[in-house]
């Protein structure tokens, strides 16, 4: 094995990592009433370039956290290139999509999950960056991976597939880059091929092991096909044909409580499949609010969009504390784990993919509300966040991050939602 050619793409990478020091937090207490939309614009960007501190160029992962999580900092990423195209060219939002697509498959991982007794589940990554030339992209680069860690971001659990589906699709969207699409695709087409059966009726398992079906695997399914649908002409009546069957499964599966919220999963019983009544993260509630946004676009049927704003009416009421700052459902913080770390921004970013086609005042209220709280109160002088958006940002193991990038997707969500 010999040296990574980084080439251009690190030099400039890390050009900017030299330039560009940190801005020091202060005190601002800003409510949402008294900013405009540049002001949360200068927040997003501030924790981008937090986040990139984390950022390790050889993986094209962020250290502090792992592979699932990578996914999500790379599409809040994603998320604040569309929103904002000057931030995008001022950090350079689109080599970090590079980066990420080429590196992450050249890193050797292993992966493992074991879900406990409480719902909470725990991912094991391991990771050993492959030290190769590459000066090819496209099959012959892609051959050099199949013995390689998670080469085209596949794995053996669904739900890490699923994530990385959806920041490849966001990187389509923000690059134009038609890899990123077809990594996507190829993604999907594994779900389907290797997750999808008849046990419970129907649906994906959470993982190749097929032990399990589980509410995060099925909406990142779900979400993954209708953005797919809206990117794929080709294909296009076949992605709507299956995301429309599998919301219809999902919604019958019991899967969704008498309080209108998703539960983790599904238990098989002599009678046949029920609701395990494990939590309602924040995250279960989140996910399908994407994925009916796009599934609406995909088909033109707006009861697609009223489904979901009932779903994120009932997550809010569950969600919300007395002074209407978002809390995990388990009230974990700050100990929720590495991976519970994550869950509330991925509800929070999908709350405003549905306020930008579906707008209420509560959905804004709340975005803003914690987005002014995260940046009054869980902010450290290097302009990292931490876990409790109420602060300190050093409560529990302070700043990772997954930590950080959770709380981003406020920002960035801000950012949107202050145009509605």
């Amino acid at each position: 094995m010999v040296a990574i050619q980084w080439g251009p793409l690190a030099a400039r990478t890390l050009f900017f990592a030299s330039t560009h020091p940190h801005r020091h937090a202060v005190n601002d207490n800003s409510t949402y009433a008294q900013v405009d939309n540049s002001t949360y614009a200068q927040k997003a960007q501030d924790a981008a370039m937090a986040l990139q501190e984390w950022y390790d160029l050889p993986s094209g992962l962020w250290n502090t956290t792992g592979w699932w999580n990578g996914a999500n900092c790379l599409t809040v990423m994603g998320d604040l290139a569309l929103a904002d195209p000057a931030i995008d060219e001022a950090i350079r939002i689109k080599e970090i999509f590079q980066t990420t697509f080429y590196n992450a498959q050249r890193t050797s991982a292993t992966a493992d999950k074991l879900l406990g007794a409480n719902g909470k589940f725990v991912a094991m990554y391991k990771y050993e960056t492959i030290e190769e030339e590459y000066d090819t992209i496209g099959d012959e680069l892609a051959g050099k991976r199949r013995s390689q860690g998670f080469p085209k971001f596949l794995n053996n659990f669904f739900d890490d597939e699923g994530w990385w589906g959806l920041a490849l699709v966001r990187g389509w969207d923000a690059t134009g880059d038609l890899f990123m699409l077809t990594a996507a695709q190829t993604i999907y087409d594994d779900m389907v091929v290797n997750g999808l059966d008849s046990t419970c009726g129907g649906g994906i398992w959470w993982s190749k092991d097929r032990k399990y079906k589980n509410a995060i695997a099925n909406e990142l399914y779900i979400a993954l096909g209708a953005s797919l649908a809206n990117r794929e002409s080709p294909r296009k009546d076949w992605y709507i044909s299956q995301t429309v069957e599998a919301w219809n499964w999902f919604k019958q599966s019991g899967l969704i409580n008498d309080k209108g919220l998703i539960n983790d999963g599904l238990k098989r019983t002599d009678q046949g499949c029920v609701n395990n009544k494990m939590p309602t993260w924040s995250y279960n509630q989140g996910v399908i609010l994407g994925g009916l946004v796009e599934l609406s676009k995909a088909t033109g049927d707006q009861s697609y969009l009223a489904e979901a704003v009932t779903i994120a009416n009932a997550a809010l009421k569950a969600l919300q504390d007395e002074n209407g700052i978002i809390r995990e459902i388990d009230r974990c913080e700050p100990n929720c784990g590495d991976d519970g770390s994550q869950f509330k921004g991925v509800f929070v970013r999908n709350l405003a993919y549905l306020h930008n086609v579906a707008p209420h005042d509560n959905f804004r209220d709340a975005i803003l509300k914690n987005a002014d709280s995260i940046w009054a109160h869980n902010r450290n002088s290097k302009n990292q966040l931490g876990i409790s958006w109420a602060g300190p940002a050093e409560a529990g193991k302070g700043p990772t991050a997954a930590t950080h990038s959770s709380a981003m997707d406020v920002l960035v969500g801000a950012l949107t939602a202050i145009k509605k």
